[in-house]
């Protein structure tokens, strides 16, 4: 019985091990350079259709009164509907008003960013091989 390596092959566990935590460095500090903002608030446009632009306040006016009628009634249809469909709008409304952007960095970092996140990436695929000897008989 011969001992399995990475990925069941002949693979080398080094490799793999050593790729992913360069994989997962390199992931991490990418990550970490992303500066996340929104935009979002109540006189912020969420929608447009036309000249006409809905804004997140607006949207909180029909979840107001379906949340009205589903307390004065729980088995109204359109309480739960205006209240279900203002929540989804303003959830698509909030994640749509992400913007990313990458933090100002140098050179260095970017390469050293770079080179372990594809390095790795390249080391820890390269053990998913075998590294038997095709040269023995």
């Amino acid at each position: 019985m011969t001992l399995q390596g990475a990925g069941g092959t002949k693979g080398g566990i080094g490799r793999f091990f050593i790729g992913f935590v360069m994989m997962v460095a390199g992931g991490y500090l990418f990550l970490d350079a992303i500066k996340v903002t929104n935009h979002f608030g109540f006189g912020h446009a969420l929608y447009s259709f036309g000249s006409f632009h809905l804004t997140t306040g607006m949207v909180m006016f029909p979840f107001i009164f379906g949340i009205g009628i589903i307390f004065y009634n729980a088995k109204n249809i359109l309480g739960w509907i205006l209240a279900v469909a203002s929540l989804i709008m303003l959830g698509f409304g909030i994640i749509s008003s992400i913007k990313f952007r990458m933090r100002s960095m140098s050179a260095f970092e970017l390469i050293s960013i770079l080179v372990l996140m594809i390095g790795g990436l390249g080391l820890f695929l390269s053990s998913l091989k075998n590294f038997t000897d095709n040269n023995r008989s």
